[in-house]
């Protein structure tokens, strides 16, 4: 379990080797006061980071492009790079904090890497030799490889920066609540809602307002706000470190993991007792000291409780072989990772599915009549349409759906989170089939004599309806892999989204191969043709609605036998 420091000076000073006092103080952690300063400051600051990072991701692939005179085909493989790198690098961010650094100095240190990159960007849109020369007469000068080096340099910065960030900030956040605290628990709910708002509201004002001033005013005014963004963030996270609740690492959860295999497979002819009280948990003055918080012992999974049984020959008194005699509460943090992998497993086709709405929800919308009236709407737009639409879930969620549920339920949350993100990749369905509806109808329209093309208005359904499904699974994704995670791993088991989201872009790559080459092996244009028209997109989305309802009877199997995490209380 995670410790803090009591006094006030700065944590980032106070970091020691996990030792036994580390481990025994982790009990104190919330002496401290709860003080509303510290999750307001790390909202505030995921806000200004969500400004900051989409200011670069969103335009990135077009900033290559025009800037660096990048072709289509290479600007696109670049971004794809840095996109799966900077998902992937949360993971890393999230073993350091747990297992090293802790949260707070995870981010502390990671924002060093994230205002250089931005710093090297924002100066290589700035300085006149660290881009190349804008086009004259239609000839282009290509960048110098200096150049790009002095581009991606910045880029990765940023990834190393901001997945540091990514892995550790939201857990710092949760542990400023305590659990045992019933108006600090429910609170810690809000502020996941929170969060969520701040992540999506940030997008949404770099979606327009920065994006619009990089293509029209200057790039490096554009890279230079994300850049005040994140400094003014910085300096308003250290300012509030006194009214931290700041928790140290206990040495590494991994080692704890091996340990109860090797256990339970040296003991594996062990036959495990019918009475759980028999498995070992520590004497009362080592769990005092080293398991703050005991987790009950449950049925599944038995092949593990061997590593939990005691042998005649074993001592349990003082010291014991860590590599022979595990815990319960070791054996039952393994159960619940196991537990986690096919619920995380299905995130990442949902999150696959999620992702239409940067692709082929873009393809559709440029392939509809953009006027609307006498405005001219870039299709690409509407994903900030749903941002707005994510904030009215949320509010009406937490104002009307939530107290209608918790009359029905009796539950306190209202809905479990297991339900929210049932509820969540549901509503994929009808969404991912309403843009099936709308394209089958469109090309009947464009295809027909006199016709015309549909509006791209009746996109809006679709987007409605995933960003409904986003609020309801998004928020409960965000709070499960982090309360139902073993204490010593909350931040690495908080990356699994990013690692998930990783693997949507290659799922999605790997699905539009096989349909192109499938679709187009007997020489037609196929479903994804350059003209859509000529297409079928219908059928593309009616396979990931097939996907999706696929993926959400899988999540329900899962789901209903999902056991969760059961605290002892002392």
């Amino acid at each position: 379990m995670d410790a803090e420091r009591g006094d006030a000076q700065s944590p980032l000073l106070q970091h020691h080797p996990p030792n036994q006092t580390q481990v025994s103080s982790a009990n104190q952690h919330y002496n401290k006061p709860f003080s509303w300063k510290a999750p307001a400051i790390v909202l505030a600051f995921e806000f200004l980071e969500s400004i900051a990072y989409s200011g670069i991701a969103l335009n990135l692939v077009v900033y290559l492009g025009t800037v660096l005179h990048g072709t289509t085909a290479s600007s696109a493989a670049n971004v794809d790079a840095w996109n799966g790198a900077t998902f992937l690098t949360p993971v890393l961010g999230a073993f350091l904090a747990d297992t090293y650094w802790g949260k707070y100095k995870t981010v502390a240190i990671s924002i060093i890497f994230y205002v250089g990159g931005l710093l090297v960007i924002t100066a290589s849109a700035v300085i006149p030799s660290l881009r190349p020369a804008s086009c004259e007469g239609g000839s282009c000068p290509p960048a110098t490889g200096f150049q790009y080096f002095v581009l991606f340099a910045s880029l990765y910065l940023i990834s190393i920066g901001t997945g540091g960030v990514k892995s550790a900030l939201l857990p710092f956040g949760a542990d400023q609540y305590d659990d045992s605290n019933l108006e600090e628990s429910k609170n810690k709910q809000l502020f996941f809602s929170w969060f969520f708002i701040a992540v999506n509201l940030g997008v949404f004002i770099s979606g327009t307002a920065l994006v619009w001033i990089q293509q029209n005013v200057a790039w490096s005014l554009g890279f230079g706000i994300s850049l005040i963004c994140l400094l003014i963030a910085t300096v308003a996270f250290f300012v509030g470190t006194p009214a931290y609740r700041v928790q140290l690492p206990t040495g590494s959860p991994l080692k704890s993991i091996v340990m109860v295999f090797v256990a339970s497979f040296k003991k594996r002819r062990v036959a495990v007792p019918a009475d759980s009280t028999l498995l070992f948990e520590g004497d009362d003055a080592e769990s005092s000291n080293t398991i703050p918080k005991k987790l009950e012992h449950t049925d599944e999974f038995r092949c593990l409780d061997k590593a939990a049984v005691v042998l005649e020959k074993q001592e349990i008194k003082g010291s014991h072989r860590p590599w022979l005699l595990c815990t319960v509460t070791q054996v039952e943090e393994v159960k619940i990772l196991i537990r986690m992998v096919p619920i995380w497993f299905t995130c990442v086709f949902y999150s696959a599915a999620m992702c239409q709405t940067a692709t082929t929800f873009v393809q559709q919308g440029n392939a509809m009549n953009t006027k609307i009236g006498s405005f001219s709407v870039p299709a690409a737009s509407l994903n900030s349409a749903e941002v707005i639409f994510m904030m009215v879930w949320v509010a009406f969620q937490d104002s009307v759906v939530i107290p209608i549920a918790r009359r029905y339920t009796g539950n306190p949350a209202g809905l479990t989170l297991l339900q929210r993100m049932g509820v969540g990749r549901l509503l994929a369905v009808p969404a991912l089939a309403a843009a099936a509806l709308v394209e089958t109808w469109r090309l009947r329209r464009v295809r027909s004599v006199g016709g015309g093309n549909l509006s791209i208005g009746w996109q809006l359904p679709q987007f409605v309806i995933l960003a409904c499904s986003d609020v309801f699974c998004g928020i409960a994704q965000l709070e499960f892999f982090y309360s139902e995670a073993p204490a010593s791993m909350r931040s690495l088991c908080s990356a699994f989204q990013f690692l998930a989201m990783s693997l949507a872009y290659y799922v999605n790559t790997l699905v539009v191969s096989v349909v192109a080459a499938a679709t187009t092996a007997g020489g037609g244009p196929g479903w994804l043709p350059a003209d859509l028209n000529d297409g079928h997109l219908d059928y593309y989305f009616w396979l990931w609605t097939g996907i999706s309802a696929a993926n959400y009877v899988v999540y329900t199997a899962f789901a209903k036998r999902y056991t969760l995490k059961k605290v002892v209380r002392q």
